[in-house]
């Protein structure tokens, strides 16, 4: 393996690129041998042995079994190599296994021997086989044991149904490995990602710099270490920080790395780099900082060092970051992108495949999903109640799309939600921290799990709870508290509404309007004995306003009148008829200025809830171009109402 090349098109290795000496393998779309059992097992279940493709789960037909019955515990079983060399060994390299997601309680063996465990099943997690592999000798046999509930409404499970059969807007679970599994070698002391507290804030466009936070792991007591970073971009390196790590610290700010390129770098860019965006294009380029935007999604190479005593090199990460700034705040509803407003166009999207369900069948499926939404002028997606595949949000940065990024819901609020909820909400915050197409953190959709906020004060204090904690964590982006509910704290006012085009063309008329709807978007006062004990919620004025769920449209079956497995808000005839409602829905929603964002319900049908633009398998029900002719037109409906643009 070639230092700094991946190891999977569809892992973690795409984004964070380990380039010196790195060995990996990865186990993706590999057979393992495989059980699964109705009920809670202490050992390896002996009957019932098959094999499964990893990293399908069994529902899925790629997976090689295609059952959709219940099965709450699953075993998997495969033989792994030590992939480190003998001088590797002697110099101390650890061996890693990375899961990019398993749903939802993995507890791993090697040899027999207990290794680790994970509770979380939207998010990765790694485990050190080192000291295992000491004990176990060869040949190494690794077991996984999978639990994930079909009933408990604690659990973090987003769309997948724990009825007898999906139905509504509710589809086939996904349980066990349903993400990348990979193996590395890595250096004793090491550069660690952003899931372990590495954060690259590149949203300071007007001075131009890198603020990076730098986390090691595998540090010695007392270790000399020094962390270089280095910005470059069309092969042009800008910038350099450069600092030793405090003694009892494992990591280390350098606030001020510069991505601002003089006249001699613009000099030494590739000519093809400036055709494709010139430096006077104000929505590219802001006095020498290359900026991200769906326009021009420019990013920058960022290179990580880890130096030990005479600057030796010991761990090297490539990476990429995006410069570009999000304001909110400004007190005229509008939302901005680098100091332009930005109207936002952006579809639900579920992230589901007839053939793979929640996994992506590939990394070009990814990217291909991407380029449909854009096909239809959506500038952008709302990832809903899904944590997608971090691959997604690779190429959302690359390609210039803007993302939304969600929890799954749990659905019965307790001690128990809240302590689960908590852990994987900020592990997703963490993981994808360093995405400059991540625009805006939405932890709540609906009031799903809560169920009394209204007149129970601990709901509204979770709620409030993880505003506050993400916000602290990452002060850079907005929060959209409870999507399109009743918000508690937040920084947009999102609503939904899936009404026909003339009833939301009188509901977005004023603001008052909006806000004073049948049902509450804000909380009343929750009074008590000695006066008000919660002082509820209201609109801020100035926030941004967004209607985050509208649509909702499917078309008529012309064998099926009952619409019996074609589920979805309100019924089209044909194609002409629903682009006839997506253009009175969409011009209706924002043509006196009011909401300055949208969210069209929804990307794809999917299983029974048959509402996309595009069928389940990506076809298109209605000319793309004509969809993005509505979606530019609406954009320019609000710069010209609100902006005069």
């Amino acid at each position: 393996m070639q230092p700094g090349i991946s190891c999977s098109t569809t892992s973690i290795w795409a984004l964070w690129q380990r380039g010196i000496r790195m060995v990996c393998h990865s186990t993706e779309s590999a057979q393992y041998r495989f059980r699964m059992s109705s009920t809670h097992q202490n050992g390896l279940p002996q009957h019932g042995k098959r094999t499964i493709q990893v990293p399908y789960v069994f529902h899925a037909p790629a997976s090689g079994i295609n059952e959709r019955g219940v099965h709450q515990v699953l075993w998997y079983e495969r033989r792994v190599e030590d992939l480190r060399s003998q001088e590797e060994k002697s110099e101390g390299y650890r061996l890693l296994l990375r899961f990019g997601a398993v749903d939802y309680h993995a507890k791993v063996w090697l040899n027999g021997q207990y290794v680790g465990e994970h509770q979380g099943g939207h998010v990765p997690f790694d485990l050190d086989l080192t000291e295992a592999t000491l004990l176990s000798g060869l040949p190494l046999r690794l077991t996984i044991r999978v639990f994930d509930s079909a009933f408990h409404l604690t659990q973090p499970r987003g769309k997948q149904y724990w009825g007898p059969q999906p139905e509504s807007i509710f589809y086939t679970p996904s349980s066990g490995v349903w993400q990348s599994v990979s193996l590395e070698a890595v250096p004793p002391a090491r550069i660690v990602d952003g899931s372990y507290g590495t954060i690259l804030r590149s949203t300071n466009i007007e001075r131009g710099i890198l603020d990076a936070r730098v986390c090691v792991s595998g540090r010695r007591v007392g270790q000399p270490l020094t962390i270089e970073v280095q910005t470059s971009i069309g092969g042009v390196i800008v910038g350099t920080g450069r600092g030793e790590l405090p003694r009892d610290e494992d990591f280390i700010r350098l606030s001020d790395v510069n991505t601002r390129l003089t006249q001699q770098h613009t000099q030494m860019l590739p000519p093809e780099f400036l055709s494709a965006a010139p430096q006077n294009d104000s929505r590219c380029w802001r006095d020498g900082v290359a900026l991200w935007s769906p326009e021009c999604p420019f990013l920058y190479d960022v290179t990580l060092r880890l130096l030990g005593a005479g600057d030796g090199l010991l761990d090297e990460v490539k990476t990429t970051i995006g410069m570009r700034s999000l304001d909110w705040t400004t007190g005229d509803g509008t939302f901005r992108l680098n100091g332009r407003p930005h109207f936002q166009a952006l579809f639900l999207d579920q992230g589901y495949w007839p053939n793979t369900l929640m996994t992506p069948p590939s990394s070009a499926a990814l990217k291909r999903d991407i380029e449909l939404s854009k096909a239809m002028g959506m500038d952008g997606c709302r990832k809903h109640q899904k944590v997608e595949d971090p691959i997604f949000m690779y190429w959302a940065d690359r390609l210039g799309f803007l993302v939304w990024g969600e929890m799954a819901s749990c659905y019965h609020f307790s001690v128990e939600y809240m302590k689960r909820f908590d852990q994987e909400w900020m592990e997703m915050v963490k993981r994808d921290i360093n995405h400059p197409s991540i625009v805006t953190w939405t932890p709540v959709n609906e009031s799903w799990g809560y169920t009394d906020l209204g007149g129970d004060k601990r709901q509204r204090d979770h709620i409030r709870s993880l505003y506050y904690m993400t916000k602290t964590y990452d002060p850079t982006r907005p929060i959209n508290d409870n999507c399109g509910w009743e918000h508690v704290l937040t920084d947009i006012s999102s609503f939904h509404d899936y009404a026909d085009g003339n009833g939301m063309a009188e509901r977005s008329r004023s603001l008052k309007e909006i806000i004073g709807r049948g049902r509450p978007m804000f909380l009343g006062p929750i009074y008590g004995k000695n006066g008000i004990e919660d002082e509820g919620s209201r609109h801020v004025q100035g926030a941004p306003v967004m209607c985050t769920e509208f649509g909702g449209v499917n078309i008529a079956k012309s064998n099926d009148d009952s619409r019996k497995g074609n589920w979805g808000s309100t019924t089209a005839s044909d194609a002409q008829d629903l682009l006839k409602r997506v253009e009175g829905l969409v011009m209706g929603t924002v043509k006196e200025g009011h909401v300055c964002g949208i969210v069209w319900t929804q990307f794809t049908d999917i299983e029974q809830e048959q509402n996309g633009l595009y069928s389940y398998d990506r076809q298109e029900k209605l000319p793309a171009r004509d969809v993005k002719a509505v979606m530019e037109k609406a954009a320019q409906a609000y710069l010209s109402k609100r902006h005069g643009r």
